[in-house]
């Protein structure tokens, strides 16, 4: 069946994947078709989240009347797409050609392509229903405001402490006038992780208790430090969906059910504990901290954190050293325009990052290698993962080409969040998918088709974090959240 929407071969192609179509030339080549065509109208989308905060992208699209207008619809609905979840929101604000307006909202009906999104950040995220509605003009659309954002202040004095909370470990570090707080022989004073198993816990007062107790730990050995010390602020990270320092979406509350008790006990766990404590505590999602740790290793902003681990994660520090307040959950953005490509099992979309930069990516790679694991369960992706890594250090060629795809994947890919994320001067990459030899790989890959395909930049820094900033950094750099 033709396509409207003209689908671009890469140059480079995944040696495992070959029906893959890197979204940033098809969306490249569209513009440019739309440019050179005389009829070019504008196409305004702004997204509100809560608090009013606004943000905003501007393109441009056929003009109705022309026959080619039919490309629009692709190109506006995965555009949407990849907005929503870059800056979350649940009320759009389209100026453009009606019929593109009225698409959409059928996308996000309740019987809609997009009911999922629509749920998620309708309903679940932003407790509001979706609505996307029409600007007569450009006038009519509202203005930007992405709110205050989060200064990195490395200034601060005193004692705080940092955490992160991941689905198998909770990290705590103490951290004094804005650095992790060392002994005298260069230790931290305490840096650490202890393992915990959230997901299946059905009652909160578990949750509640586990994070208070690395608190706790934390705030010991600062008093056997300093006993007089007084603690000015608690900074954290956690895998999930966080507005205003409430729960929304997270796996690691997963068996507080139905979502009537999920509301009432997980949902303010930490404003809870924010108020036993007694002093200012702010939570962002763990995407934004790891891109804050690496904007304070660097000493820069422009920094776009991507961790390839049992999902894909992002988070962003722009220019002026901010958290914006977005929520980057790049692992359901549109990654593949190829109608064809994997399903996410959860979204029901096709094409998105979770299953091109993760343990899940490796996974489906396997089997199109020609690698067989008959005794590991299909969704043990751990252990698949670790399998590959195996024989990969081996020397398997046919570990090689997974790592390759990836690799190729995510140099497309790449110039893609370029389109979007600006400026960006350094990404920040980790996760198990990246480490050893195998990630070597791709990063050289990503590089290769960004020297070859994107010139322009080819001078993007890749910044992998050492072992001790791996270690330490995030939970310390969490510390930095208060404004206080």
């Amino acid at each position: 069946m033709k396509s409207q929407f003209k689908l671009i071969k890469p140059n480079i192609m995944p040696v495992l994947d070959p029906g893959f179509r890197p979204p940033v030339l098809a969306n490249r080549a569209f513009l440019t078709e739309v440019e050179a065509s005389g009829a070019a109208v504008p196409f305004l989308i702004a997204v509100e989240r809560d608090h009013g905060r606004v943000s905003r992208f501007d393109t441009q699209v056929f003009d109705p009347k022309h026959p080619r207008a039919a490309a629009n619809f692709f190109y506006v609905e995965r555009l949407l797409k990849f907005l929503l979840w870059q800056f979350g929101g649940w009320k759009v604000t389209i100026h453009g050609p009606e019929e593109l307006l009225r698409y959409l909202q059928a996308c996000y009906s309740d019987s809609g392509i997009r009911r999922f999104d629509a749920e998620f950040w309708g309903d679940l995220t932003y407790e509001e229903e979706m609505s996307i509605v029409h600007a007569p003009t450009p006038l009519d659309m509202p203005e930007v405001n992405d709110g205050e954002g989060s200064d990195i202040k490395l200034d601060w004095k005193g004692w705080r402490i940092g955490f992160d909370l991941g689905a198998s470990d909770r990290k705590v570090a103490v951290v004094k006038d804005g650095k992790l707080a060392l002994k005298e022989n260069g230790e931290p004073v305490l840096s650490e992780e202890y393992v915990w198993d959230p997901r299946p816990q059905t009652d909160i007062s578990w949750h509640f208790e586990q994070i208070d107790w690395i608190l706790r730990e934390a705030e010991k050995a600062i008093k056997a430090i300093d006993p007089q010390a007084g603690i000015k602020g608690i900074g954290g990270s956690a895998a999930g969906v966080y507005v205003g320092g409430r729960v929304r979406v997270a796996s690691l509350f997963r068996g507080i059910t139905p979502r009537e008790r999920f509301e009432a006990e997980a949902a303010p766990i930490f404003k809870k504990l924010g108020e036993k404590w007694g002093i200012p505590l702010r939570l962002e999602n763990d995407g934004d901290v790891t891109a804050l740790a690496g904007s304070i290793a660097l000493q820069d902003g422009a920094v776009l954190g991507i961790a390839m681990g049992s999902s894909l994660a992002g988070g962003y520090v722009n220019a002026d050293m901010k958290i914006t307040g977005w929520m980057n959950e790049l692992a359901f953005a549109p990654v593949d325009y190829n109608p064809l490509a994997a399903v996410d099992e959860w979204s029901r979309d096709f094409g998105v990052g979770a299953n091109y930069f993760s343990q899940q990516a490796v996974a489906r790679l396997i089997p199109l290698a020609g690698i067989e694991m008959d005794d590991i369960a299909p969704e043990a992706f751990p252990l698949r993962l670790l399998r590959v890594q195996e024989l990969m250090s081996k020397g398997d060629e046919r570990a090689r080409k997974i790592y390759e795809t990836i690799g190729v994947y995510f140099g497309y890919t790449v110039a893609h969040y370029c389109d979007f994320y600006k400026p960006m001067r350094h990404l920040e990459v980790l996760g198990r998918v990246v480490s050893g030899k195998g990630g070597e790989i791709i990063l050289a890959e990503a590089r290769r088709v960004l020297q070859s395909e994107f010139p322009e930049l080819a001078d993007l820094h890749f910044y992998e974090p050492d072992e001790r900033e791996k270690r330490h950094g995030q939970a310390a750099a969490a510390a930095s959240l208060p404004n206080a």
